[in-house]
């Protein structure tokens, strides 16, 4: 079986990514004297790069005093204190166009926006530090996007705020494809293609080797998401009149899936040669919850009940109205088992 993706443009993607996660970063941070100790000492560790690509400037500031920020630099970040000491510092840094967050310990983020004339959007605070950690991951992902896989390479916190932007991105794409397409099967290229690239997004994020080899693995790995879609075909039959909303929700619901499963696994600190079992464990979790529900006439996305659970491939317990599925085709399940023998 021909796998539905084109090698060289995985690779020619893969390449686009370590070039993007090779991409120099410069960020200032402006700390007002009287910041809380706990979360200048969080922010500290959190900010550690772990490349040489990374450049950081950190500079205090007193009352009275204003930071001049350099154009260049792409965020800045400003650890505020109870008073109104960084106002005139990062109105000067917004002034040139540089995304600048405002941190605040302990306080609630109208008052501090209000503060120091800072947009609300862009003023992270939270009662723990660590809360703010991981609010600035996402604050990063958003607002400085086209660093963000430098940015992820650099620092942990920003790595699964970054994986979850893709997986929300492509999973949107794939349900538009799956609701327009009308010529059978032309949807399924598109979608593969896709999640391969989610992919292969995620293990940058999470600094994963991208080298041919690994490309190559991949391919195959994801050519096995082609079960999503024979399995909703097949399904079409039993829903005359819904097959638009079922490709739709399959095509955003597996890919979801398949991309939880990626991100939870190179979080763990995986590499691809065990990326085969994984994928496949969530494409079909995706798939028999799309039976379960369809069988019961209910929305195919919602996560199955705690007791139904796979085993061999299918569940234990069936529909209230079982729906009988056609095998999907050898050739197919084939390429997934062969990509986990790698």
């Amino acid at each position: 079986m021909n796998l539905p993706l084109d090698i060289r443009e995985m690779m020619s993607s893969g390449t686009k990514l370590r070039e993007e996660r090779e991409r120099p970063v410069r960020i200032a941070v402006f700390v007002d004297v009287t910041a809380p100790e706990a979360l200048v000492t969080a922010l500290r560790e959190a900010l550690r790069p772990q490349t040489s690509g990374a450049l950081l400037h950190i500079e205090a500031c007193a009352p009275g005093e204003t930071l001049i920020i350099d154009s260049t630099a792409d965020a800045v970040l400003a650890i505020a204190g109870p008073g109104d000491t960084l106002a005139r510092s990062i109105a000067s840094a917004r002034e040139k166009f540089v995304p600048t967050a405002v941190l605040a310990l302990g306080e609630h983020a109208n008052v501090v926006a209000r503060r120091l004339n800072q947009p609300i959007l862009d003023t992270i605070t939270g009662d723990e530090p660590e809360h703010i950690v991981r609010a600035l991951g996402a604050w990063f992902g958003e607002r400085v996007s086209s660093k963000r896989l430098a940015l992820a390479a650099n620092f942990p916190f920003v790595r699964r705020a970054v994986a979850e932007e893709s997986i929300k991105a492509t999973a949107f794409q794939n349900g538009v494809i799956g609701f327009l397409a009308v010529i059978p099967g032309a949807d399924m290229p598109l979608m593969t293609a896709n999640q391969a690239k989610m992919i292969l997004q995620i293990a940058a994020a999470y600094s994963a080797p991208l080298g041919a080899e690994r490309i190559k693995e991949l391919a195959v790995v994801v050519g096995g998401g082609f079960t999503l879609r024979a399995i909703a075909r097949q399904l079409l039959d039993f829903v005359p009149g819904f097959g638009w909303a079922l490709k739709a929700t399959i095509g955003y619901s597996g890919t979801v899936a398949m991309g939880y499963a990626a991100l939870e696994y190179f979080e763990e600190g995986g590499e691809f040669s065990g990326l085969a079992d994984r994928l496949r464990g969530a494409r079909d979790k995706a798939v028999a919850t799309a039976r379960y529900r369809v069988g019961r006439g209910e929305p195919a996305e919602e996560p199955l009940p705690a007791h139904y659970t796979l085993i061999a491939d299918e569940p234990v317990v069936e529909p209230a109205q079982p729906i009988a599925i056609a095998p999907v085709p050898a050739a197919t399940p084939s390429v997934a088992e062969g990509a986990g023998a790698k």
